[in-house]
């Protein structure tokens, strides 16, 4: 299940939180943007930047214990040098892109996962009928150059025949066609934990509240929804 499906379910959990911790208050336009397509027994399904650990994860757990060849990059602020064999380490201004190409287990995808959350997993791999591809770079902002310009879910491609995947994506209508999906987040407020001092500390359980506008069209029926939520 996505953070957006997470959201509009009330079922908050730390890894919802951990997606809105670099916002503040304000509006921010096109996010989460998906664009799906099944045909035939196949889901193809296209999104943002947002959704990439998620879907690294979805497939990894999928490839269990077996290995397949992974490549992309890992993009962090911490060390992980020793966790896994690095093709090249690239550095600047104090992010680290850890390249890799080579035969990895979807265990050890899931505990680089669980133990740096805040990392930013670009990496393309199969696993049985799933073939993911997310483009190995950091993620940028969703503002175009041209103003007329909508934002493109072009950052991540999931091709699967597990339809679970795709209904937690477009869950207003499990039996989809084509949809296209982007969300609007309207942070209002900033609830900082009490008595606490450290300010690392504070920065990373600040909780965000707000609500999110949900609209695009699904087999050509327009949908707008909205949901408030504190995470």
């Amino acid at each position: 299940m996505n953070f957006i499906k997470r959201i509009f379910e009330e079922k908050i959990d730390e890894f919802v939180h951990q997606q809105f911790q670099k916002f503040s208050k304000g509006e921010f336009k096109n996010r989460g943007l998906i664009r799906a397509r099944r045909s035939g027994k196949e889901d193809i399904i296209n999104t943002s930047a947002e959704f990439a650990n998620e879907l690294v994860r979805i497939v990894a757990e999928k490839l269990g214990s077996r290995k397949t060849k992974v490549t992309g990059c890992i993009v962090s602020t911490r060390d992980l040098k020793g966790e896994l064999d690095f093709k090249e380490v690239k550095q600047f201004q104090g992010v680290k892109r850890y390249f890799i190409d080579g035969e990895i287990s979807g265990n050890e995808i899931v505990a680089l996962l669980k133990k740096y959350p805040q990392s930013f997993f670009a990496l393309s791999f199969n696993a049985e009928d799933n073939e993911l591809k997310i483009k190995p770079k950091a993620p940028k902002s969703s503002k175009t150059k041209n103003k007329d310009e909508e934002p493109k879910a072009d950052f991540c491609k999931l091709k699967t025949k597990d339809k679970k995947i795709a209904e937690s994506f477009v869950f207003e209508k499990p039996d989809f066609k084509q949809a296209e999906i982007n969300h609007t987040f309207l942070i209002t407020d900033l609830i900082m934990p009490k008595g606490e001092t450290d300010f690392a500390k504070i920065r990373e359980m600040t909780k965000r509240k707000g609500r999110i506008i949900r609209k695009g069209k699904i087999d050509e029926q327009e949908i707008r929804e909205e949901k408030e939520f504190e995470a």
